[in-house]
């Protein structure tokens, strides 16, 4: 059974068509990269898959549980970062982990352990007692990114964590992305950078104009010639329907 399963996935915002019939399946213990162009669906996808949005059509199953039926237990093994890192700027770093591993279920005996060793894993000891609307950008990153994974998640959704983070942070996440697979989790996580996500994931899909088009082999030799290869070529295809219309 899958951890994530997305089956005949539609939605539209208003009279424009965002995704179409859209199938991913996410494996235990793989990282699986999503890449596509600005507004080519990468973020509604993963609302979607978190029960953030009501898609127009299709199904998402979190282990085999559609999401509109998902308890708080299964909710519990779930973590995400969508756009911009979600974070109370009065508290302090370290009370921002601590809360977001008790609104995930951690008992409070456990939350201060668990905050302390994202606190050590993301590197943000020296900012622990900072409020985190005093942090910079790549920091309040890393404390969304800790928030994401400080209860230890199953199933991790993660769009654009790079976006904002220096090379060491960069580092950092993909050490603990990868240590996290190697439990059996899974991850979904989406990125404009194909040498960073190659580095990382076991499979690689392309999304464009709301349709995956096709997977990308993370060990080839040029994935940027590729990725374009193939959003030329589902260009190309959807012309050639059209013209037959």
């Amino acid at each position: 059974m899958s951890a994530l399963q997305i089956r005949h996935l539609a939605h539209r915002y208003g009279n424009t068509a965002v995704l179409h019939d859209v199938d991913l399946s996410i494996a235990r213990g793989e990282v699986h990269a999503l890449v596509g162009f600005n507004g080519a669906g990468k973020s509604t996808l993963m609302r979607a898959a978190l029960g953030m949005i009501r898609p127009d059509g299709g199904v998402v199953r979190i282990d085999g549980v559609e999401v509109a039926h998902l308890d708080n237990a299964g909710w519990g093994r779930v973590g995400h970062l969508i756009d911009t890192p979600f974070v109370y700027p009065e508290l302090t770093v370290r009370e921002n982990l601590w809360a977001a591993a008790r609104l995930h279920g951690v008992p409070a005996a456990a939350a201060g352990a668990r905050a302390d060793r994202v606190l050590a894993d993301l590197e943000l000891g020296q900012w622990a007692e900072r409020r985190a609307s005093t942090l910079s950008q790549g920091n309040r990153q890393r404390v969304g990114l800790g928030s994401a994974l400080v209860h230890g998640p199953r199933l991790l959704v993660l769009d654009e964590p790079t976006s904002t983070l220096d090379p060491a942070g960069v580092l950092l996440l993909r050490e603990l992305l990868l240590a996290r697979v190697a439990t059996g989790a899974a991850a979904l996580v989406s990125s404009h950078h194909l040498d960073e996500v190659a580095r990382i994931a076991a499979r690689v899909s392309v999304i464009h104009d709301g349709t995956i088009v096709g997977e990308l082999d993370p060990h080839g030799v040029d994935l940027e010639r590729a990725f374009f290869a193939m959003v030329h070529a589902a260009d190309e295809e959807a012309r050639r329907v059209e013209t037959l219309r």
